[in-house]
């Protein structure tokens, strides 16, 4: 077996192994497996010498040259090249985080980008506007910007009128929902109103987008019963590390109707344990505190305690699989929420998986006695008008109070 200074003299100049111990290092803190570090390391290896054949330096080492690289045989077996893409990948991070390589830098960004930037900051930074909710809207913003390119980056000199911001809105109409067309509509007046602001155009255009009608309270909402929730909870193999991560999860959504992002953004200082409290990171930048109840402590204790790990990430729910890093958005308590689903044999006929605990908890409440101002305040509701919804759910109640149908033949 060769030692570590008989294997430095045979690797390059330009990538000596205590660069490549050092990727490995971080990956190690990362959660990887031995045998999959044992993998990056055989091809790492492989790399550095093939720069010292072609005479490749660090200063030379970009993705250009990892491509050159994955292109040098065509003997390499096709179920082997994105693993070597994904090490030689996390060794160029590694490289540029120490300074050893350097960062390319972007394109100059076109009038368009420009000005999508400045109002994703907008939406951000002055607005208070979750992540979600910048994901959600923002995209009809980059739609419309693209459709008035004038072909140079620039934005069409037209583009900023009442006829041409109709008719954008009508031609994408077709085949589409009314929620989407009423969150294009509020995304084109939040955008117009923003270029006013900045002095981008001479006049507010929010008044020129069309309004797109949707009643409000025209709806029942949907949510779990206490007998579906109860069969979603027990659904998860609490002998397995996934299995009690993701009751802790359902826990939280069942019990204190937390949103999945506010799920997701959970971090370890956030668990009060001695005062019994839980530090939530709610809409619009707000940080609330809610009681952390008994069975949600003791799953969360027992979660961190046997299954977390050491991490660099503080959140407070990882993921299973290198690298140990937090769940990434909404959409992964999503995930473990319709797996649950699945498992007790429930499939929901609407979206927004997550939400119907939150329905669920408010429509237990209701029809317990609790009182608007109760319901608002357990689901962090700044409006009442959100809470209104929920009142009919109460069926028993409601048909106290609704009148007799009129007999056939009408009023004697």
């Amino acid at each position: 077996m060769k030692t570590t200074d008989t294997i430095e003299d045979d690797v390059p100049e330009g990538l000596p192994v205590r660069h490549i111990e050092a990727c490995l290092e971080h990956l190690r803190a990362a959660r990887y497996a031995q045998r999959t570090l044992n993998d990056k390391r055989q091809i790492l290896t492989a790399f550095a010498h093939w720069m010292r054949r072609r005479n490749v330096g660090l200063a030379g080492l970009d993705e250009t040259v990892i491509a050159e690289f994955i292109k040098r045989s065509t003997h390499t077996a096709a179920t082997h090249i994105p693993h070597e893409r994904a090490a030689l990948r996390q060794l160029l991070a590694t490289l540029r985080r120490k300074g050893l390589v350097s960062v390319p830098q972007p394109d100059h960004a076109s009038a368009i980008d420009q000005i999508y930037g400045r109002y994703v900051d907008y939406l951000r930074q002055e607005r208070g506007l979750a992540k979600n909710s910048v994901l959600v809207y923002a995209p009809f913003i980059r739609d419309f910007l693209r459709s008035q390119d004038a072909g140079d980056g620039q934005v069409d000199p037209g583009a900023f009128d009442a006829v041409t911001i109709r008719n954008h809105l009508l031609a994408r109409s077709h085949g589409r929902s009314g929620e989407y067309m009423r969150l294009m509509a509020v995304a084109l007046r939040s955008f117009l109103g923003f270029l006013f602001l900045r002095g981008e155009v001479p006049r507010n255009l929010a008044y020129a987008v069309p309004m797109v009608r949707k009643w409000r309270q025209s709806s029942v909402p949907r949510f779990l019963t206490p007998e579906q929730e109860a069969a979603v909870l027990a659904s998860p193999d609490r002998s397995t590390p996934r299995g009690r991560r993701d009751y802790a999860v359902l826990l939280l959504l069942a019990r204190l109707g937390l949103r999945a992002h506010e799920v997701v953004s959970l971090e370890l200082d956030d668990i009060r344990w001695r005062s019994g409290e839980l530090v939530v990171h709610g809409k619009g930048q707000r940080v609330e505190r809610m009681p952390l109840l008994a069975d949600v402590g003791e799953a969360l204790a027992i979660y961190l305690h046997e299954d977390r790990g050491a991490s660099a990430s503080r959140r407070v729910f990882l993921r299973l699989w290198a690298p140990r890093v937090g769940l990434v958005g909404p959409a992964a308590i999503g995930h473990i929420v319709r797996l649950a689903f699945a498992r007790a044999g429930f499939r929901p006929a609407c979206r927004g998986a997550a939400h119907l605990f939150r329905h669920g908890l408010a429509t237990t409440m209701i029809r317990h006695g609790a009182s608007m101002a109760e319901i608002a305040e357990v689901l962090r509701h700044r409006s009442q008008d959100s809470t209104a919804i929920y009142a009919k759910v109460s069926f028993d109640t409601l048909r106290g109070v609704a009148r007799d149908w009129p007999a056939m033949g009408g009023a004697s």
